[in-house]
């Protein structure tokens, strides 16, 4: 009599400790609601005469079934709800996408109305371009090859606008090339992210889709910025990528300009006894110009350079203040690299220092219309690049002074 309860004692403390480890497994499964009502269930079930829990088969479905539901179905469970999250970002994606190819094909119909031959297949066409780039198993000579086949697509993309019609003046050109890249942009972000989401459905493969689910906020936030740049470009504002244009087109005003390449613009003047060479695009044409070309015709006119200053918009980092500005080394000039590797070169050629001016902003404010904050640094910039002269160059040298970015709105 006493052995049986004894036995039962045991029993039933055994029950008990698996009750409170299921009762913790619950609660890091954030499930403390079911856990509390187990523990009442325990409390009232007889404590000692060991019944509880064992005898409650409702209870054990409770807390087994949602395990075993995330065992076998944890997987599938996290594609459906991660699937959801894509699907809404898709259907902004394909929003974007139509709602800038729409825009495109307005503004052309407002530039030269109704002497505009076929717009609308001729700009699906030139949305669907592709790029196919070099080769690059041996490196030595890519470079010239990529500049040609970039420097391709930008010449017949720029040809096939003009053949939309005869009425278009250079600026209106370089505006409507400039919303065609942001249409074309915006329909390879949404073929892309859609063939990655659908690929993964179809394998029911919820690895495959974790990494589009890791980048999709930032796929998403470049996209909404290019979607609200449309504005920007169809009505010709300046945009914070054109901060380094400006900078530099303050200090050409009232200067004659000469045009060494295309689409690009230079100035001479002097500053404490200095030559100042200066250089942008050509504005208020959304360009960006070709300052590499414009470098070797300045250099094979026999233009002495003892150094380069570049301004450029840079891109922030999280937590840093929007417009603030660094300074640094090198050829600050984004692109594919074959403009930077032509300054690049020549500098470490002839042991030129390349100093760089960067206003830092976020992917939104580079294209989007020029905030106030940014344009106010202009003149604070254009005072640092004369210091940054006077600190690192003597009298009678030249210094080249390359304003980078797109230059939207800005003349000179």
């Amino acid at each position: 009599m006493r052995h049986n309860k004894r036995t039962r004692r045991r029993r039933g403390h055994r029950g008990f400790e698996s009750f409170m480890l299921t009762r913790r497994l619950l609660i890091l499964l954030n499930f403390t609601e079911v856990a509390d009502q187990l523990l009442v269930g325990w409390g009232g079930s007889g404590g000692e005469g060991g019944g509880g829990i064992e005898s409650s088969p409702l209870m054990m479905l409770i807390w087994i079934l949602p395990i075993i539901l995330f065992v076998f179905y944890g997987q599938r469970i996290q594609l459906y709800v991660t699937s959801g999250e894509i699907k809404k970002a898709i259907k902004k994606l394909d929003a974007y996408r139509a709602e800038s190819k729409d825009g495109l094909l307005g503004h052309v119909r407002d530039i030269v109305g109704p002497a505009v031959r076929n717009p609308d297949d001729r700009i699906s066409r030139f949305i669907d371009y592709f790029t196919i780039m070099p080769v690059d198993m041996d490196p030595a000579g890519i470079v010239p090859k990529i500049k040609h086949v970039v420097r391709t697509r930008e010449d017949v993309t720029r040809q096939q606008v003009r053949a939309l019609s005869d009425g278009m003046d250079h600026v209106q050109e370089s505006r409507v090339q400039t919303l065609l890249e942001i249409a074309a942009s915006l329909h390879m972000i949404h073929k892309t992210v859609n063939h990655m989401f659908l690929t993964a459905k179809k394998q029911n493969n919820y690895p495959l889709i974790l990494p589009l689910q890791m980048v999709l906020p930032f796929v998403m936030e470049q996209a909404e910025a290019l979607k609200d740049a449309m504005a920007a470009f169809e009505r010709g504002l300046p945009i914070g990528d054109g901060i380094g244009p400006m900078v530099v087109g303050g200090m050409m005003r009232g200067l004659a300009t000469e045009e060494p390449a295309l689409h690009t613009v230079s100035a001479r003047d002097e500053f404490e006894g200095r030559g100042l060479m200066l250089l942008k695009a050509k504005g208020p044409a959304s360009v960006v110009g070709r300052p590499a070309d414009a470098l070797h015709r300045i250099v094979r006119d026999g233009q002495e350079i003892h150094a380069i200053v570049m301004i450029d918009a840079a891109l922030k980092m999280e937590g840093e203040e929007s417009a603030s500005v660094s300074h640094g080394f090198g050829a600050a000039i984004g692109g594919i690299g074959t403009e930077r590797y032509v300054i690049e070169e020549y500098a470490s050629e002839n042991c030129i220092p390349v100093f760089s001016i960067v206003v830092k902003e976020s992917v939104r404010e580079a294209i989007t219309p020029m905030t106030r904050e940014i344009a106010e640094r202009a003149d604070e910039v254009r005072q640092q690049v004369h210091d940054l002269i006077l600190e690192n160059t003597e009298r009678g040298q030249t210094v080249l002074v390359i304003g980078v970015g797109n230059t939207a709105g800005v003349a000179q």
